[in-house]
Parts: structure tokens; C-alpha cells; sequence
């Protein structure tokens, strides 16, 4: 019986449809199997969603993919009978940046997210960026106290990568949240993703890929993956979505 490969994934660390993300957003499209292709504004839901969503369509034209919105920007858009049908034909799916805490909240077992994630078990190719990236794993970060935007409190997220949370912008300022996600997520998996950079699955392996480096924090030993290079010691993502 032939075995068909889940899609190409891409966690990518943050400042999405810029000059530097090209090489793993040309990776993106040519993984991209028939059917729609859908920019998901989730995470800018209260931060101007329809700008990121012009942004993504102008971005991905130099790479053929004509990108269509999925307005999912609330529970009852992503419990949409209608708006799982569309997504379960998708053959590409981008999750923007913006509130990591919102995209969990909205797509947590949901209709809609299960039908992304199947028509991605079945080949499409699936990307977050930033708070996309966070929340397509188990665990998202979200502010934890008020002032400090550093400190940092763990909730349930999307589930396709296990026992792991992403930090975005890590050369910027998500490695200042590493000591908090390591209380909060005792034996997970920390991923830094520097900003114009990703972690990329496809063929069945994690590449580095873009300007930046991929970060691989367990316990008290970090490795550091310069782009083109094959990322080890991060987990396969899941076939099967746990239950909650």
C-alpha cells in the first residue's frame, strides 16, 4: 500500500513576508499540493488582520501562489461548517504572526484546525510564523505578568509538535524568555527561531533554513543550527492529534 508523506511544515521565527524569508517560503510553494491556498490571520485579530492578509497575498505572488484569505478570527468562524469544508480542500496554509494566546484560544480543537491539519496529513504544506509557529505546537507562551513582556506562562496549544514551544525573534528578544518557558515546561523542547529564519520538515527531516540560526534548548544543553544544515534532537511532528 503506498504511503502518502505528510506535507512540508514551517516554523518560522517571526518578521514574516520580508526581504529574507525567501528561501523557505520558495521551499513553501513548491510543496504546495492542488488546491486553495490560504493566508490564516488568527493571531492579528486585533491587530489590523486584513493588512497582514494584503501583505501575504503581495508577498507570495513572486513564488505563483495566490493566496486566499480563511477568516478565521473567532471561535464561531472556526467551529464554521463552511470554513472547514474550504479548509480541508487547502493545498497551503500560512498562520501569521501576532497573539500567540488568541490563535490557541480560536483554533484549539476546532473544526477548522482539524481539517488543516488533515488536508496537511494528507500533503499540503502548513507555516506559522511567530505566534503561528508557537501555536502549531503543544504549548504556547503567552505573558505570564504586567509589565514584564519576558516572563512567560505556558497554555495549551495546537498539539503538532509534542512536549515542544517555540521562541520567536530569539536574537532579538525570545531568548530572554528562556528561563520562564523552562520553569513553566519542565523536559520539553525549547525551539529559538531567529526572525527571517525556519525550522523546516520536509522529506522526513528538520533543515535549518534562512539568514538566522534554529536553537535547540533541552534542559541545560543548547545547539545551534546555522542555516542549510540538518537540525537534530527535535521531534517529528505528529500524525495523530492528541486527545485532550
Amino acid at each position: 500500500m503506498l504511503r502518502i508523506m505528510a506535507g512540508a511544515l514551517a516554523l518560522v521565527g517571526g518578521d514574516e513576508f520580508n526581504p529574507g524569508n525567501e528561501e523557505q517560503d520558495r521551499m513553501l510553494a513548491s510543496a504546495a499540493r492542488p488546491g486553495p491556498a490560504f493566508v490564516v490571520p488568527t493571531a492579528a485579530a486585533r491587530q489590523a488582520p486584513g493588512r497582514s492578509v494584503q501583505h501575504a497575498i503581495a508577498w507570495f505572488k513572486q513564488f505563483g501562489v495566490e493566496l486566499l484569505e480563511l477568516p478565521v478570527l473567532k471561535r464561531k468562524d472556526a467551529e464554521s461548517a463552511v470554513l472547514a469544508e474550504q479548509a480541508r480542500k487547502g493545498g497551503f496554509f500560512y498562520l501569521v504572526g501576532g497573539d500567540p494566546g488568541l490563535v490557541a484560544q480560536v483554533l484549539r480543537d476546532s473544526a477548522v484546525w482539524r481539517s488543516m491539519f488533515q488536508a496537511w496529513r494528507d500533503g499540503a504544506a502548513l507555516a506559522g510564523s511567530s505566534a503561528g509557529a508557537m501555536a502549531l505546537c503543544s504549548d504556547t507562551l503567552v505573558r505570564a505578568t504586567w509589565p514584564n513582556r519576558f516572563n512567560r506562562r505556558a497554555i495549551d496549544a495546537l498539539g503538532l509538535m509534542s512536549k515542544t514551544a517555540v521562541l520567536p525573534h530569539f536574537e532579538t528578544f525570545g531568548h530572554r524568555w528562556i528561563e520562564s518557558a523552562q520553569a513553566a515546561l519542565p523536559g520539553h523542547t525549547l525551539l529559538g527561531i531567529d526572525e527571517r529564519s525556519a525550522a523546516v520538515w520536509v522529506e522526513e527531516e528538520w533543515r535549518a533554513v534562512g539568514p538566522g540560526s534554529v536553537i535547540v534548548i533541552k534542559g541545560s544543553k543548547t545547539s545551534r543550527f546555522p542555516s542549510g544544515s540538518k537540525i537534530t534532537g527535535l521531534r517529528a511532528p505528529l500524525r495523530i492529534l492528541p486527545k485532550r
